[in-house]
């Protein structure tokens, strides 16, 4: 998708009707079916009525959805052949020879994958994410299905250095009930990758209403969990396996509790130290070196 078009999407998105939403999210996900196929079979695809697509160009300020259209067409033109290359290159190394090429090509995706993180935009995301994160009373961490052991991860980190950090982890039925005792002064960290879990979504609606802060870790700026004015952690989930890549969401998160737990910060070493005399204490680890 072409940046300024994109750009304008993500800024617009929330004062979208819910129809222009759902038809920008098909769109944001489909780049090149916009190039290639008809209004009429991309509105059936988006499930919305045609006439939305109009709507939804015209709300972004564009003459009509061939506008739109055209824009796109222009984008995969210029990027079309590098990205077929690409993408076949990775999947003949995948899908022929020994399982060993197939295991380094994975790797070296993921490796490209993280290496893309280290861009301005999301280095000054992070930046902003921990700020908010360190100066927040409480901080709630939530993630389901794939997204559940980057939030735990996020949490247990958290708990490691502050007695601030909340898991949302609904064992029991009872997990969100600790939103009853949230304030404006705590921050909700959550992870999710489409498809989104109507569960996480619903309680990101809820920190919203209750005056939360949202730290957004997911995979698209169009997602429902972004919260406009605060920072979001965009990351790729795409993999050769059938499972969304998760390795990059993995990354951000453990530079992101990094920036939180100051190395210089007295209260935080006199937390390690005493959370290294209780491990001792109650023999956790086994004696054997590394």
């Amino acid at each position: 998708m072409m940046v300024p078009f994109a750009q304008t999407l993500a800024a617009r998105f929330d004062s979208l009707p819910a129809q222009l939403q759902k038809a920008a999210r098909w769109i944001e996900a489909h780049p090149h079916d916009v190039a290639l196929l008809s209004m009429r079979e991309q509105a059936g695809r988006a499930g919305v009525q045609p006439a939305t697509m109009t709507r939804l160009a015209q709300a972004l300020g564009y003459d009509g959805y061939d506008t739109v259209r055209a824009l796109h067409a222009d984008a995969l033109r210029h990027t079309r052949q590098p990205g077929l290359v690409a993408t076949a290159a990775r999947r003949n190394k995948l899908h022929a020879g020994t399982h060993e090429a197939a295991a380094q090509a994975m790797v070296q995706h993921c490796a490209t994958q993280v290496g893309a993180l280290a861009d301005p935009p999301t280095l000054a995301a992070l930046v902003r994410a921990a700020a908010l994160i360190g100066q927040a009373k409480r901080v709630f961490s939530l993630g389901m299905r794939s997204s559940h052991a980057v939030a735990w991860h996020v949490w247990y980190a958290l708990s490691l250095i502050s007695d601030r950090a909340i898991l949302l982890d609904g064992v029991g039925g009872v997990g969100f009930d600790a939103f009853a005792q949230a304030r404006d002064t705590d921050v909700l960290f959550v992870c999710g990758v489409a498809p989104y879990t109507r569960a996480v979504v619903e309680a990101v609606m809820q920190a919203r209403a209750l005056g939360l802060r949202v730290v957004a870790l997911t995979d698209s700026p169009l997602s429902p969990l972004i919260s406009q004015g605060d920072p979001a952690l965009i990351v790729p989930t795409d993999s050769a396996s059938f499972l969304h890549s998760m390795a990059p969401a993995f990354a951000l998160a453990e530079c992101l509790v990094a920036l939180v737990a100051r190395g210089d910060d007295p209260a935080l070493l006199a937390r390690l130290d005493g959370l290294d005399r209780q491990l001792a204490a109650f023999n956790t680890y086994h004696p054997s070196k590394g």
